[in-house]
């Protein structure tokens, strides 16, 4: 029942209204499938600490496997902290800090090194691109 002192606001479908309705959705499942799955590596990253005989290399893929999860559970939080916003800096945090992770875990190969170097150093310069241009664009 309506009074004359209360109005109702018409619900109007938006299309872009829509899809972002479905994109929280998604990055929820998501972000809920992560933390599951971090939790399981957690416990699987026990095991093979408690396992004397595990190979070091094994060990350092299974904490480099653990951080992305922390990581892009990290980044779904930052999106909804931000206002429904991915910051570019933060996928180059990612991007750098992952990187350099491989190349602990992975360093037999000069070449492959090289290259990954090669990727840090162009996320770094795209960084500094990123801090040293405007905010606003008109």
């Amino acid at each position: 029942m309506l009074t004359k002192t209360s109005k109702q606001l018409p619900r109007t479908f938006s299309i872009p209204g829509t899809l972002q309705f479905v994109l929280n959705g998604s990055l929820i499942l998501l972000g809920t499938m992560l933390s599951v799955l971090l939790v399981r590596e957690l416990i699987h990253f026990s095991v093979v600490i408690l396992v004397k005989e595990t190979d070091i290399h094994y060990f350092l893929e299974e904490i480099l496997v653990f951080f992305l999860y922390f990581e892009f559970i990290s980044m779904i939080v930052k999106y909804f902290r931000d206002n429904y916003h991915f910051p570019l800096r933060y996928f180059l945090y990612i991007g750098i800090t992952a990187m350099i992770r491989i190349i602990i875990v992975d360093h037999n190969n000069p070449v492959n090194t090289l290259l990954y170097a090669g990727v840090i150093l162009t996320l770094i310069v795209s960084y500094y691109i990123i801090n040293k241009t405007p905010r606003e664009r008109p």
